[in-house]
């Protein structure tokens, strides 16, 4: 226990001193880089706890969140998530996850972001030419994950990105890297995360502006790569009743530095209730949900439901379903 106390007065001396090791850079930063969808979150349980999760990832969701959590469940998962995102986005996840030979598992995702086509609007008409255009991105991943030994995990994500504006496309491949280790001071457990690692992306297409101009070369952007570490632990669990925390410090290569703080607590291993917050995060700040999980038919079915705030962009509704066998 007196290793455990270390490690919190630690993490919280860090927290408290987080804008002294890591400047704050969000206005230098934002805007530098494309794909953005890939940062919205996946799954009612992880956005209910503010996303910070790498450091649990123990379902379906672990696909999104980290590779390396494939192996820290058993069971083979389908994952069905809906994101009601602001300004009426909507955002779809759906995922499966296969073990094999008890230490190895691979999963197989698609993510897909889209809205209602828009008017078509120049110099001269405003309010619209009678034309419409429309606007989605598609992801789609291949996940493989090994326990290396009965505390140390790792998992890699390859994913190629697919993004739609109009007559324009762009295109490009993606790395997620992640690592899961049990450090055997009760349940306290870390991880690292690198997502979105990949080279700069640029559109391809042609569009031609008001007297028949030609516009056929386009800047490029790099991807939105995060790079995460996470801390769990259980401070309190009996058969009964199971409480989770976790605390998450994430960097960003296009905005600053921040923390999410999340809690989830079991009752029998049914019913779940969380909650999370993220500090120095335009816009978003806590979130909450609710979670159920029985079984039916030949498998376990959990349904996971979250609530994200936002200041000025009103608020997201994420619905999850996962399917064990």
């Amino acid at each position: 226990m007196k290793k455990l106390s270390l490690i919190l007065l630690l993490l919280l001396f860090t927290t408290s001193n987080y804008a002294q090791l890591f400047p704050t850079l969000g206005g230098q930063r934002a805007g530098i880089s494309t794909a953005q969808f890939l940062k919205i979150g996946v799954g009612g349980r992880a956005s209910a706890m503010g996303d910070a999760f790498i450091a649990i990832s123990n379902d379906a969701s672990a696909l999104y969140w980290n590779p390396a959590g494939l192996v820290q469940f058993d069971e083979d998962e389908i994952i069905f998530s809906h994101n009601q995102w602001v300004v009426d986005i909507n955002h779809e996840f759906l995922g499966g996850v296969y073990h094999f030979a008890g230490n190895y598992a691979v999963g197989l995702a698609i993510t897909s972001l889209h809205m209602e086509d828009m008017p078509v609007t120049t110099e001269f008409a405003p309010r619209g030419n009678g034309q419409y255009f429309g606007f989605g991105d598609i992801a789609l991943g291949l996940t493989y994950s090994q326990k290396m030994t009965d505390k140390f995990s790792f998992g890699a994500t390859v994913r190629y990105i697919e993004e739609t504006l109009d007559k324009l496309k762009m295109r490009g491949v993606m790395i997620d890297l992640g690592t899961y280790y049990w450090t055997g001071l009760g349940s306290t457990r870390f991880a690292v995360v690198v997502s979105n690692f990949g080279a700069e992306l640029a559109p391809d297409g042609d569009v031609v502006l008001v007297g028949n101009r030609k516009k056929s070369e386009w800047q490029s952007f790099a991807p939105p790569t995060m790079f995460r570490i996470g801390f769990a632990f259980e401070p309190y669990e009996s058969q009964e009743h199971t409480v989770t925390t976790s605390i998450q410090l994430n960097h960003p290569n296009d905005n600053s530095e921040n923390v999410s703080l999340g809690a989830e607590y079991i009752w029998n291993k049914i019913f779940y209730v969380r909650g999370g917050y993220k500090f120095n995060v335009d816009e978003q700040n806590y979130s909450f949900g609710a979670g159920l999980k029985v079984p039916i038919s030949i498998s376990q079915f959990t349904l996971d439901y979250s609530f994200s705030n936002f200041e000025r962009l009103g608020s997201a509704h994420r619905f999850s379903i996962i399917l064990g066998f």
